[in-house]
């Protein structure tokens, strides 16, 4: 369900139920997460972003040569539901980093809303991003 559709549910006052472990239940087969050809970074957070962290998300993007419409949103459970996607850079904010074929770039860091405002840990974060770059 993408993040629109779950912003509708919550604006109608429906509570959104999701199985933890779905692989549990005999014979589910939970939907494939495909992503689109455009994406070139997947932001993998508990928390989607919101307000200031979604503007410090926008200006990293910017930073990296990247634009919002380049960037995808994914829970962490749902990560191994993803299908055959390859893309340039997977950044676990606020999550466990988890060993994945999906991208050479990998960053870890806290989530956003610890960031915003706190120079640390975004030179902690450029530095990466630097590592990167040849």
């Amino acid at each position: 369900m993408s993040h629109h559709e779950n912003q509708y549910l919550q604006e109608m006052g429906i509570q959104r139920w999701e199985l933890i472990h779905p692989q549990r239940l005999a014979g589910y087969q939970p939907d494939p997460v495909t992503l689109p050809s455009s994406c070139r970074l997947l932001l993998v957070s508990p928390q989607y972003p919101q307000q200031g962290a979604l503007l410090l998300f926008s200006r990293v993007l910017k930073s990296m040569g990247l634009e919002i419409s380049q960037a995808c949103y994914l829970e962490p459970h749902s990560l191994s539901q993803l299908t055959g996607s390859s893309i340039e850079w997977v950044w676990f904010s606020g999550c466990e980093k988890k060993e994945s074929p999906l991208a050479q770039k990998v960053l870890t860091s806290p989530p956003l809303v610890e960031i915003d405002g706190n120079t640390e840990l975004r030179r902690a974060l450029w530095q990466q991003i630097c590592s990167y770059e040849s």
